[in-house]
């Protein structure tokens, strides 16, 4: 049974790592064609945060951005695993909250940033993780 939860917070881990580096990738071209690009993203940016004032759109991306990567690197290389999840469930709860203001309830929904923000808080819950940076610097 051990080995089983150990395999599932790995899985939960990079999962939520490969989401924060996905988007991030996609807002700076790194996915070619398929990518978002960084105008896209800042258009978004403000249309979901469309109650805040607009000077402070280009900074909220910029940040979103710098935490998102971030968060992702951290996940992925499995380092302070404990706060790095949990900022990234309040990263994304923070999201899904601007999105639920400014599309409604469904949008966050549809894209399950609930969910996300659930799991990363989840991750935050346990006491030790194989398979991290920290095991290894230990």
């Amino acid at each position: 049974m051990k080995i089983q939860q150990d395999i599932a917070v790995f899985l939960l881990r990079i999962a939520l790592s490969a989401g924060f580096l996905s988007a991030t990738a996609s807002r700076l071209n790194l996915w070619g064609s398929q990518s978002s690009g960084w105008k896209n993203f800042v258009h978004y940016t403000a249309e979901t945060n469309s109650f805040l004032p607009q000077y402070l759109v280009p900074a909220i991306a910029v940040l979103s951005t710098v935490a998102e990567l971030s968060i992702g690197i951290l996940l992925l290389v499995g380092y302070r695993i404990n706060k790095v999840s949990l900022c990234a469930s309040i990263l994304t709860l923070l999201f899904a909250v601007a999105m639920s203001i400014s599309f409604g309830v469904k949008e966050p929904l549809d894209y399950s940033v609930f969910v996300f923000s659930a799991g990363a808080f989840l991750l935050s819950t346990f006491s030790h993780y194989k398979w991290t940076l920290e095991q290894l610097l230990q």
